[in-house]
């Protein structure tokens, strides 16, 4: 019962990437809130400074190639975490 209430889920993890990519809603739910932030500084900034002077378009695009490399990531974190929790639970 506590595993399930503290596990995460890969199906979550997939629709928050989907939707939220450039926010950083996926890294966020998986607890790598630095990256997270910065993920979500680097799309606000990005966007201003398409707006203003265009340069913004390197920005997205780093944020673009680094959520796609997420996605072959996030298998890894939620089954790492859940290892992690269920070793917690057995100790």
């Amino acid at each position: 019962m506590l595993y399930n209430s503290n596990s995460k889920s890969m199906g979550i993890a997939y629709v928050l990437w989907l939707f939220l990519d450039g926010l950083g809603g996926h890294r966020f739910y998986n607890g790598n809130t630095g990256s997270a932030v910065a993920q979500l500084l680097m799309t606000i900034f990005g966007w201003l400074l398409l707006m203003v002077a265009g340069v913004g378009m390197f920005l997205l695009i780093s944020v673009g190639i680094w959520v796609l490399v997420d996605a072959f990531l996030i298998t890894g974190w939620i089954r790492s975490h859940n290892n992690a929790l269920v070793f917690q639970l057995g100790a």
